[in-house]
Order: C-alpha cells, then sequence, then structure tokens
C-alpha cells in the first residue's frame, strides 16, 4: 500500500520533500499586470525573467498566489517567483512558498529596486530592515524574522522634486535599455554565485560597482 502511495504522489508533494539544504527560493519582486510591466519598480520580476531566459526555466506554474518555475542547479533545486498579490502583499505569496517546500531562512533571496542605489548598481544583504520597501516590509511581516538574504537593484534618484514612488512606476528610459541588460545580467550571475559559493562570496564579487572594480 505505500509503494501505491508514494508512486501516486503529486510532484508538487515530492518537490517539498526534498532535503532543506538542497532548496533555494528566490523571489523577484513587482506588481502584476500590463501597465507595471518593465518599470523600475518590477526590476524583482525583470531579473527573474532574465534568470530563466538564461537558464531555459518554464515560469507557467500558479501557486500560493505565484507565478513559479522550478529547476535543478548544480544538484540545488531552485524556485523562482514572482508573487501576483501586488507589491504590498508580497509577503503572502513568500511565506506560503517557503513553507511548501521548507526552505531554511538563509536560503530565501528576495530581489527589488532601491532608488537609494545608483542606476546598475548592485548590494546583496545578509538581512535587516525594509527601508520603506513595502514588500520587502510585508516579508519581512510573513516570515516574522528580517534576517533573509536580499539582492538590492539600484534604480537611481528620481530627477528633481519629482516623488519616488512615482518615479518607480516609470518605465526605463531608452537610454537605459542596453545598460539594463548588462546589469540584469551580472545579477543572475551574482544570484548563482549566492547559490553555489555562498552568500559572503557573492558580496565579495558583485558588490562593488563596475567602476570601483
Amino acid at each position: 500500500m505505500a509503494y501505491f502511495k508514494n508512486l501516486f504522489r503529486s510532484q508538487k508533494e515530492k518537490e517539498a520533500e526534498l532535503l532543506p539544504g538542497h532548496i533555494y527560493l528566490v523571489v523577484g519582486l513587482g506588481n502584476p499586470g500590463r501597465e507595471y510591466k518593465d518599470t523600475r519598480h518590477n526590476i524583482g520580476f525583470l531579473t527573474i525573467e532574465q534568470y530563466a531566459l538564461k537558464h531555459d526555466v518554464r515560469m507557467s506554474r500558479v501557486q500560493n498566489q505565484a507565478i513559479i518555475g522550478v529547476w535543478n542547479n548544480a544538484g540545488r533545486r531552485v524556485i523562482l517567483a514572482k508573487p501576483q498579490t501586488y507589491m504590498n502583499l508580497s509577503g503572502q505569496a513568500v511565506a506560503a512558498l517557503a513553507r511548501f517546500y521548507k526552505v531554511p531562512i538563509p536560503q530565501i533571496l528576495v530581489i527589488h529596486d532601491d532608488v537609494d542605489l545608483p542606476f546598475d548598481t548592485i548590494r546583496l544583504r545578509p538581512g535587516g530592515g525594509s527601508a520603506g520597501q513595502k514588500g520587502v516590509k510585508s516579508i519581512i511581516d510573513r516570515l516574522g524574522t528580517q534576517d533573509f538574504p536580499r539582492l538590492r537593484m539600484g534604480v537611481g534618484r528620481p530627477p528633481g522634486r519629482m516623488d519616488a514612488a512615482s518615479y518607480v512606476l516609470q518605465t526605463f528610459e531608452e537610454s537605459e535599455k542596453q545598460p539594463l541588460k548588462v546589469f540584469l545580467d551580472r545579477a543572475v550571475d551574482a544570484i548563482d554565485c549566492f547559490m553555489v559559493e555562498g552568500l559572503d562570496a557573492a558580496m565579495n564579487r558583485y558588490n562593488p560597482t563596475l567602476s570601483e572594480k
């Protein structure tokens, strides 16, 4: 009987039972909907999409209020996720996925925009407060901890007296399109480094800006 019960378990149930040390949840923050596509606030989504494109991962499954893709990276099971709850409620999807797949907190990487960093600047960090990023605040509230890794993607300060909230809902300038692709490619490499070599190695390699190297 146990044999047949195991045989007919769903793929989701099997994935959820992977050893904790072998599973990572990589979450890009953004807002669903065509009106938000390619905006600065959605750079987390853009990073996940670039990662999926590079590694040929299908982002086709809807689970726990998120679009996800699952693949293996050097023996590690990677869950890519784009929460579909809108930015301010991102924690609902992240906490549910983390529970389902039994992902240890240090192996949950959250990718989000940061207006306090210049455009094309990456900053990995092991945790900390939300710094006003409402998606991150939602995740902190739902996980009950702020000690999860972040990949902060610099989108630059708004020009003049423009409100930051309005600025991040704008699309990237035409002159930024090519640098943006390079920026996203570097973020993808940083994510792989984080999973394969660890957070400290990724911080040492990718936190310096290009001009600092």
